[in-house]
């Protein structure tokens, strides 16, 4: 039976001035991305989702509401094949100041919401682009 592993993170967004932002980080292997990570012992999906998020970008949110899940498989040499379920919300950020986890991700940043879409489009992960088009429909951007 495969090991099972469960990570979860966000789209975290924040409103200044009237106007929308989406937060984007570029991981370490140069792609574009959403803060997430693995869940630790005695945390729910939700908790760690935040704290993956405070620990990768700075930025303390609030849970707004599910947007999906990514499921998907992997090998590991320790372990064999991993099921691998990746849980993603809709961040509101409410406190800190963006500072990126620099032995996590190479940068953080905000960015107007068809900017964000654009990079994802253009440098992210395939499978995020699902995620980052549904938040964006929930905080009703037009695409």
């Amino acid at each position: 039976m495969a090991r099972k592993e469960i990570s979860a993170g966000g789209v975290v967004y924040r409103k200044e001035n009237g106007e929308l932002h989406i937060q984007l980080i570029l991981d370490r292997y140069g792609k574009i991305s959403l803060a997430k990570g693995k869940m630790e012992p005695g945390e729910t999906i939700e908790q760690t989702a935040l704290r993956e998020i405070e620990e990768e970008t700075g930025v303390i949110g609030e849970i707004i509401s599910p947007v999906d899940i990514i499921a998907y498989k992997y090998y590991n040499t320790v372990y064999g094949e991993v099921d691998k379920e990746v849980h993603y919300y809709l961040v509101e950020a409410k406190a800190g100041q963006l500072k990126p986890q620099i032995e996590e991700i190479n940068e953080v940043a905000w960015y107007d919401p068809h900017e964000a879409w654009s990079r994802q489009q253009q440098g992210g992960y395939d499978n995020n682009n699902r995620i980052l088009h549904k938040a964006l429909s929930l905080l009703k951007v037009d695409l």
